[in-house]
């Protein structure tokens, strides 16, 4: 145990100082971190479709049924109706649905004496989706009274909508948690990739495999360092969300830190899983970016709903790490500890974890190629 302490240690200073001269992998680490979330904080906007919505009929008249009909057959909504606010509350809260219409009990005779009222919940979560689903319901309404016959083309209905989890009804709280991910990913796959990679190409593994040191004493001295850049990197990140944008951080620090280091793991992991494959650099780099930046934007929700996407893309967004560890952030800032969620995504992590960098450890081997 005692010379096991004395390798990893000797190991792990030895990376440390190796990357305190390595300028790049420290620019990658700290500066692109501030960079990417001034430039992508400060300007992103889109919209989408298929909006996972309830409509709450406490008034089942059939002129209430026919203001919301504007939802069935939409491409922009896919409704659910219930008669109960609780059971639409609780699909709420559960990331079922996205939008609640509730429709009064005394909507019917309102609207007769030319003023009625429509209240609509919208999940902040979900900004973007949030935006547009408020225009396309007051569109909606609106074209719905243009269509009545004579003297109820003239009332008046009034939508009061809430925003939940985004009271300032901001995009930038959408965006920056994502943003957050994203940091872990590149800095986590990318600088873990490509400086691993670039020891195989250069030999230096050789030279240490004639030494005492084990493989996984080897690897885990490899993680030490970069992860600790990358947690750098998210504290950077909390930091300029809480004192520069005023994101709220609604759940618990504590849960933010901790899943952010459960996925750092994994995008470690991954990373030297690359390394080990690739053994250059030019492919590890080529490989982190088909790997890990570009389904970041496409395919873990950062950018659009992926409710709105093919199946076929949610599928494969389901199997990737990123979009588990976005909904666990997203979460924790804007909605709390949403407990559910938290457990689910999170064991998923925690398996996601095991597996990478146990594959790292069966990768690499004492031997000299």
């Amino acid at each position: 145990m005692n010379g096991f302490l004395r390798r990893m240690k000797a190991l792990i200073v030895k990376e440390f100082l190796q990357l305190s001269r390595d300028s790049s992998s420290l620019l990658l680490g700290i500066v692109l971190p501030i960079a990417l979330i001034l430039i992508i904080g400060y300007g992103i906007s889109l919209d989408i479709k298929n909006i996972p919505t309830v409509v709450v009929l406490e008034d089942a008249s059939p002129k209430a049924q026919d203001a919301v009909s504007f939802l069935n057959g939409s491409a922009y909504f896919s409704p659910t109706y219930l008669t109960s606010l609780k059971d639409a509350e609780k699909m709420f809260l559960d990331r079922d649905a996205s939008v609640i219409i509730d429709i009064p009990p005394d909507f019917t005779s309102k609207l007769a004496q030319g003023d009625a009222t429509i209240f609509v919940a919208l999940d902040g979560v979900e900004t973007a989706t949030a935006m547009s689903t408020q225009g396309y319901i007051e569109s909606g309404i609106a074209s719905w009274l243009q269509r009545q016959p004579g003297a109820a083309r003239s009332a008046r209905i009034e939508i009061q909508s809430r925003m939940w989890y985004n009271d300032a009804n901001s995009s930038t709280w959408f965006f920056l948690p994502g943003l957050i991910m994203l940091i872990v990913t590149i800095v986590g796959i990318m600088l873990t990739a490509i400086v691993m990679a670039r020891e195989w190409e250069r030999g230096t593994f050789e030279s240490l495999f004639v030494t005492p040191v084990r493989p996984m004493e080897l690897v885990l001295a490899k993680i030490v360092p970069y992860f600790c850049v990358a947690l750098l990197g998210v504290f950077i990140c909390l930091i300029l969300s809480r004192f520069l944008f005023e994101v709220p951080l609604v759940g618990s620090l504590a849960l933010v830190i901790l899943i952010s280091m459960l996925y750092l793991m994994v995008a470690l992991g991954i990373g030297l899983v690359i390394s080990a494959i690739t053994k250059n650099q030019f492919l590890a780099c080529q490989s982190s970016l088909l790997v890990s930046f570009l389904p970041c934007f496409v395919l873990s929700g950062f950018i659009f709903d992926l409710r709105s996407a093919p199946v076929g893309v949610r599928i494969i967004s389901a199997i990737l790490p990123f979009s588990h560890y976005l909904t666990c952030i997203r979460s924790l800032f804007l909605s709390g500890n949403n407990w559910s969620i938290l457990f689910k995504q999170g064991g998923l992590l925690c398996l996601y974890g095991v597996f990478f960098v146990g594959a790292a450890f069966g990768m690499t081997r004492k031997k000299v190629e």
